[in-house]
């Protein structure tokens, strides 16, 4: 696909990292020299000067002959417009652009994107997105990482299996006998960075990350035999002051669980607004590492940290300081993958990625599949697609086996009836199954065709 991109920040920067992996070909536009140098020496991509809201910048390019254009610059107005010239004058397919102000994203506003006014297929607000993955793994103490399928009824959770973990070394077979009461799957293990999927005979290790599916009201019983089952945060410390903290807040704050909430940050107009425009909150102004300053926090009271500042190395230091000082629960917003090796040596500290979270989001409008929903697993190892067979579906009948999805790619799950089935290669499909798919990267393209629908 011929894909043009709309901003070399770290918005743009994190979708490209992702887009660049598979056969695209991919178009930079920026305003800024320097950013699309660093993007030039990085990724596999054409950069080039110049606004991506200008008719002339879309022609040189060659925007006739794209698929997609991805309008992800930090000013709404230029993403806004650059939709509109990409559909009026260039024929563009598919429009995303980034949105930022709350006042573009009302809900009273909704008709504003149509082909008829703007013409954006899908808005995207990276910073939301990353609020709501983090609402997301609160809601399920103990998870890595978090999902939801049909509707709410399905979960698919990602644990580590601390030393304590009473499974260490049975089979997956063995835990399934042991626990014959609870329905799930081990769907996918990642043991020292290689992931693959589950077989019977495979022995759980130690410190072994497990992607186990499940219908949603099981997850907390499935949680506890694997040992890493928290409590639900009380106390909550949030470093940062931008609008993932700010709405992260705003949300937490309607927390009836919740004891105390506190924002910290070294931004004074931000302290002011959110002090101004959040009532259940106390806000603290000042250096975030300084002794002082997490003394006035009470950080040694907190069980959660959010910390969700612009620079990777301080939500990953402050993360460490919150454990020093026995948090239980870290979270850290990581932008890059720069300091890649610090991260991966910060124990049991969950990563929230922020490209991960963004191209999660426009999966679903980029695949040529009519999925309902799509995710970035980890740190992007693979895809799970989640599609409704419907009544005009040739899959209608067949059997797993028959589909010939490629290697490393499989129907992880099935729901028939708000029911969650596992299938096997005999199951068979029927008229308005929900499938549950893991897709590996190199294995998109054959699994799009398999299941072209």
């Amino acid at each position: 696909m011929k894909i043009i991109v709309g901003g070399a920040g770290s918005v743009g920067r994190s979708i490209i990292s992702y887009l660049s992996r598979a056969d695209n070909d991919i178009v930079v536009i920026d305003i800024d020299q320097d950013r699309l140098d660093e993007i030039a020496k990085e990724f596999d991509v054409q950069p080039v000067l110049g606004s991506v809201s200008r008719p002339d910048i879309l022609e040189k390019v060659g925007a006739e002959n794209a698929d997609i254009l991805i309008a992800a610059t930090n000013n709404d107005e230029v993403n806004l417009v650059a939709c509109q010239v990409a559909y009026t004058l260039f024929k563009i397919k598919k429009k995303i652009a980034r949105v930022d102000s709350e006042y573009f994203l009302s809900p009273l506003w909704n008709t504003l994107y149509n082909d008829k006014n703007l013409p954006v297929d899908l808005v995207i607000s990276p910073d939301q997105e990353i609020s709501s993955r983090i609402l997301e793994l609160l809601s399920v103490p103990g998870a890595k990482e978090a999902y939801s399928f049909a509707d709410g009824n399905i979960e698919l959770v990602c644990v580590k299996c601390v030393n304590e973990c009473v499974l260490d070394q049975l089979t997956v077979s063995q835990i399934y006998k042991n626990y014959p009461d609870l329905h799930f799957s081990i769907v996918q293990v990642v043991r020292d960075g290689v992931h693959f999927f589950a077989k019977d005979d495979e022995k759980i290790c130690a410190n072994d990350e497990l992607y186990i599916l499940a219908l949603k009201e099981d997850i907390p019983s499935v949680m506890r035999v694997f040992n890493v089952l928290r409590n639900m945060a009380e106390n909550v410390v949030i470093f940062g002051g931008n609008a993932i903290s700010f709405d992260t807040a705003r949300h937490l704050e309607k927390n009836d669980n919740l004891h105390t909430l506190k924002v910290v940050t070294n931004d004074m107009s931000e302290a002011r607004r959110m002090s101004d425009e959040l009532h259940n909150v106390t806000v603290i102004y000042g250096e975030m590492m300084s002794d002082v300053i997490l003394d006035d926090a009470k950080l040694y009271q907190a069980d959660t940290t959010i910390s969700v500042t612009s620079l990777d190395k301080d939500n990953l230091l402050l993360s460490l300081l919150a454990q020093y000082k026995g948090v239980t629960s870290t979270i850290s917003l990581v932008n890059s993958r720069v300091y890649d090796n610090l991260t991966n040596h910060i124990s049991d500290n969950i990563i929230v990625d922020r490209s991960t979270v963004t191209i999660s989001k426009i999966l679903r409008d980029i695949r040529h599949v009519n999925l309902l929903n799509a995710y970035s697993l980890g740190r992007g190892f693979a895809e799970i697609w989640e599609l409704k067979l419907k009544e005009d579906s040739l899959l209608e009948g067949k059997a797993i086996e028959d589909i010939m999805l490629p290697e490393k790619c499989k129907i992880v799950g099935i729901e028939r009836n708000r029911k969650l089935m596992f299938p096997t290669f005999d199951t068979k499909l029927e008229l308005n199954d929900i499938l549950i798919i893991i897709v590996a990267p190199n294995g998109i393209g054959k699994t799009e065709r398999a299941l072209k629908i």
